[in-house]
């Protein structure tokens, strides 16, 4: 399989950019090797919300110029192509692969999975969907692997996602077989100010107590706070802070806790969105359960950027012969059903030493990130540039991201596709 093909354009006319964009991905097919490269097959469209009153329109352009090949996409606030960010503006990103017939399915409300056994999926979902969550989870649960990647549609207007139509609510996406390499990291972008503790009474979105102690004096004393009596210095700190959760048996923190911990892939971050005095007590945007963790956080640049760094390089190194980290097709083994992790049986084979190089990659960061959270225009994806190197790369700026069985905040997911090198 080839490097995947990627074309990026804004113009105040969805026809204009897709005229740019096709004119890389054609001034590219041309430059590939002939004798190796199969029939385009897959593609991912992602445009914002400027176009979506167009999409219906874009998506038969698509398939008219490239007959046969299946679409996979999603409306965004911004897109994104490798070092380049478009936000608020009239703009889409393509990327086509030659995937093996076989490979890939894909799936929406209307077009069940019936033709493959899926091992992951990219997922794409209306925010407005009733029990998303649970719907992420059941098809999680339909994949051998367990891993989802992807995002929510985010838009001013028509929330929509694309897989071989358009969509509005519910999810679609494509699924892939284990003979589809993928490496996939998720970074996040808080920074805890406090000890990670666990939640020991609550009701429904209210933490009631931590570690046996009153949620909210734990709050205050996270924050530098003596009490509420101080509006002015209270209030600026609150709206400021948000809350990790994670379930009782997963990951809490990947490094070390309070002053430069970093959370684990398990980690939803979550607004705080009220305080109950009288019980003392606080309370978050998500159903909490006794025995989940809690780390109290703020959302920090310069932690954020530094785990973007981290993932890009993990992924760099998972793709070295002499890497020791798990790729993705183990992580089937370590899957959470019934919230403990358990070792493989049997044990994984080595790691291959053949050296595996980046065929193209998929990069959905949330939409409250992007180039002015980092500080300057494109400053996250430039950063993903530098520190991944120049692959075909294509993405968006969601309403919430997903990966393995789990809707994000905050955060960001890069998967790559990869192939030998």
């Amino acid at each position: 399989m080839n490097d995947f093909l990627v074309g990026h354009a804004t113009h105040p006319d969805w026809r204009g950019a897709l005229a740019l964009a096709a004119a890389q991905i054609d001034a590219g097919r041309a430059r590939q090797d002939a004798s190796s490269a199969g029939p385009l097959s897959l593609g991912f469209v992602y445009f914002t919300d400027h176009f979506a009153n167009q999409a219906e329109a874009l998506l038969a352009e698509l398939q008219l110029r490239w007959p046969g090949v299946a679409w996979v996409g999603s409306t965004g606030l911004g897109v994104a192509a490798s070092g380049v960010e478009y936000f608020d503006e009239p703009a889409l990103v393509l990327m086509i692969g030659a995937l093996p017939a076989g490979r890939f399915e894909v799936f929406s409300g209307a077009r069940k999975l019936q033709r493959i056994d899926p091992f992951s999926a990219l997922v794409h979902a209306d925010p407005n969907t009733p029990d998303l969550a649970e719907l992420i989870c059941e098809m999680s649960d339909r994949t051998s692997s367990g891993y989802l990647f992807g995002g929510l549609c985010s838009s001013r207007g028509r929330q929509l996602h694309v897989a071989d139509g358009i969509w509005q609510g519910g999810l679609s996406g494509v699924a892939f077989t284990r003979d589809v390499a993928l490496v996939s990291r998720v970074t996040q972008g808080s920074q805890p100010v406090g000890p990670t503790r666990r939640i020991t009474a609550a009701e429904r979105h209210v933490v009631l107590e931590l570690d046996g102690r009153p949620a909210l004096p734990c709050l205050l004393a996270d924050l530098g706070l003596a009490n509420l009596d101080n509006p002015r210095e209270v209030l600026p700190r609150l709206r400021n802070t948000l809350v990790g959760l994670t379930d009782e048996h997963d990951v809490a923190l990947a490094l070390g806790g309070r002053d430069g911990g970093q959370f684990g892939i398990d980690t939803r971050v979550r607004h705080l969105i009220g305080l109950d005095p009288g019980r003392q007590a606080v309370a978050v945007a998500e159903q909490v359960q006794v025995g989940m963790r809690l780390a109290f956080c703020m959302r920090d640049v310069q932690a954020a950027r530094r785990d973007l760094v981290r993932v890009c390089s993990e992924i760099r190194e998972e793709l070295s012969p002499d890497s020791q980290l798990m790729p993705l097709s183990d992580m089937a083994d370590l899957r959470p059903h019934d919230g403990t992790m358990s070792r493989p049986q049997p044990a994984p084979e080595p790691p291959s030493t053949q050296a595996r190089r980046i065929l193209g990659a998929l990069y959905i960061s949330c939409s409250g990130r992007g180039g002015p959270h980092f500080g300057g225009p494109s400053a996250e994806l430039k950063i993903v540039q530098h520190a991944l190197g120049d692959v075909p790369l294509v993405g968006f700026f969601a309403g919430g991201e997903i990966a393995r069985h789990h809707l994000y905040g905050y955060t960001g997911v890069l998967t790559a596709f990869t192939g030998q090198a």
